[in-house]
């Protein structure tokens, strides 16, 4: 009975580690169909940017996320795009507002994810380990992010 504890045990502690990635992990698609997971950016920033083609304060903050994209290497940013009728539409916002990073055609399955989305828009931050480090609901400056990341 002791040695059936001891390896129900040992198993228990080594698939811990899974179940961690698991629950910090996520999986999406993006709209030139390549998949990005959460342990392709060990090492990096990963903001998650929840947002929508008729949400001003979403439009607002696209700017500074683009730049922070282009400009930093530490960071990896990946909108999930949510609420549209028309994948067209989507792509034509990512065009005129010149996206660089990677856009997900996002749903309430590839939402939850992460969490249970409740207002737009939503930023999911992990740190270069891959864990969760903060959850930013409502618009979030250049500045503010850079200043998280750098206090961290």
């Amino acid at each position: 009975m002791k040695q059936l504890l001891s390896i129900f045990l040992l198993t228990m502690a080594l698939l811990a580690p899974l179940a961690e990635a698991k629950a910090y992990g996520f999986s999406f698609q993006d709209s030139v169909g390549k998949t990005h997971n959460l342990s392709d950016y060990k090492g990096k920033w990963v903001l998650i940017n929840f947002w929508a083609t008729w949400c001003p304060p979403c439009l607002k903050e696209i700017p500074d996320l683009a730049a922070l994209f282009r400009e930093r290497k530490d960071i990896m940013v990946i909108g999930i795009a949510m609420d549209y009728e028309d994948t067209r539409v989507v792509q034509a916002f990512m065009e005129e507002l010149a996206i660089p990073y990677p856009v997900v055609m996002g749903s309430r399955e590839i939402a939850a994810q992460l969490d249970e989305l409740s207002m737009l828009p939503s930023s999911y931050f992990f740190d270069p380990e891959g864990k969760p480090a903060a959850r930013q609901i409502g618009v979030m400056t250049r500045t503010e992010i850079e200043t998280f990341i750098d206090t961290y």
